[in-house]
Formats: C-alpha cells, structure tokens, sequence
C-alpha cells in the first residue's frame, strides 16, 4: 500500500473505532434500565483493541524512525 491508501485506511479504522466507543457506551446505557448483553458488550471491547492494534501499525508505518 501506498502512503495515500495507508492514511485512508487509517481513517476508516479510527472511525469505526469512535463507532465501537458509541455502541459500547450505547449497551452500556441501556444496561443500566435493564437486560445487559454482557457477551456483546465483551465482543465489541475486543473488536476495540484489535482496531487500535492495526491503527497503532498503521501509524508506525506512516512515521519515519527519528534517530536522535
């Protein structure tokens, strides 16, 4: 992938990211008032990290090593 394609893909991530952050929050809410899928509460959580893994690579690929 080129750098063009990186820094989309990158965006993608980090929005479905936010997503996850309001679907979490969203369960969680409505958990209060009643029934909690706690399972789906978990799958979305993992699916979190592994998003921010990718993004966290992504972003190592885009930023040069600075050598001091």
């Amino acid at each position: 992938m080129n750098e063009q394609e990186l820094r989309k893909r990158l965006e993608s991530l980090k929005s479905e990211h936010r997503d996850l952050d309001v679907a979490i929050a969203a369960l969680s809410e409505a958990g209060e008032s009643g029934f909690v899928d706690q399972l789906q509460i978990a799958r979305l959580k993992k699916r979190k990290l592994q998003l921010k893994d990718r993004i966290a690579a992504i972003e190592d690929n885009l930023i040069p090593d600075i050598i001091a």
